[in-house]
């Protein structure tokens, strides 16, 4: 037992690195050759999406974990806290997509099978790997207030740079549509949401290893 589960993880973060990495890399390609802004703006707005810094971190993650297990990267993406704030981020853009953004605009053809890969097959997967692997005995009720560092900086950078690009990825924080009041509420509710889902996942944690 003690050696198939080396196995398994690595064939698990196999997986789920190639289909995160499909995630990322052809999606560049499409937003850098469709949009009509100069090249560098196409770039800024490709990391300007929620989803895809995320699917970044997941990529990122797994493949640390895969081939650099005992790296600085490696150990970092070990430890018990980040992986399940990851696992927190990862189930958000899922979550957020197919209740709230899904249908709003067609798609089709390969930008729709990105699409799918990037809300809900790596959401899922990530998902999945924290309950299977991660060892959630440490986690603390308290370990969450670090975690809502990155939405916030994101948020920031997507308001202050938006106010001069006038560049949106998301309806529910564009102020030139809704005005910065209601965008400040959206913001504010996110946040609680943020806030509810890692308790819960602290919570999940905190129950599946006392069950162990």
């Amino acid at each position: 037992m003690s050696l198939q589960k080396p196995i398994s993880i690595k064939i698990f973060l196999a997986i789920l690195s190639c289909f995160a990495w499909f995630a990322l890399i052809p999606q560049f390609y499409i937003i850098i050759k469709n949009n009509q802004e100069p090249w560098y703006e196409s770039v800024i707005r490709y990391f300007s999406y929620f989803t895809l810094l995320t699917n970044a971190m997941v990529a990122v993650c797994c493949s640390a974990l895969l081939v650099a297990p005992n790296s600085s990267w490696g150990r970092f993406f070990a430890r018990t806290g980040t992986a399940t704030a990851i696992a927190v981020y990862i189930a958000i853009v899922g979550l957020i997509y197919n209740t709230i953004l899904r249908g709003l605009r067609p798609l089709n053809g390969l930008q729709k099978i990105l699409n799918e890969v990037q809300h809900v097959i790596v959401p899922m997967l990530f998902v999945l790997y924290w309950c299977v692997f991660v060892n959630k005995s440490s986690l603390r009720w308290k370990d969450f207030l670090p975690w809502l560092w990155y939405p916030f900086i994101y948020l920031l950078f997507v308001l202050i740079r938006g106010s001069f690009s006038d560049f949106y990825p998301y309806p529910f924080i564009n102020i030139g549509g809704l005005g910065l009041r209601q965008t400040l509420i959206n913001a504010a509710l996110m946040g609680v949401l943020f806030i509810v889902m890692s308790l819960a996942f602290i919570g999940i944690g905190k129950l599946w290893s006392r069950k162990k």
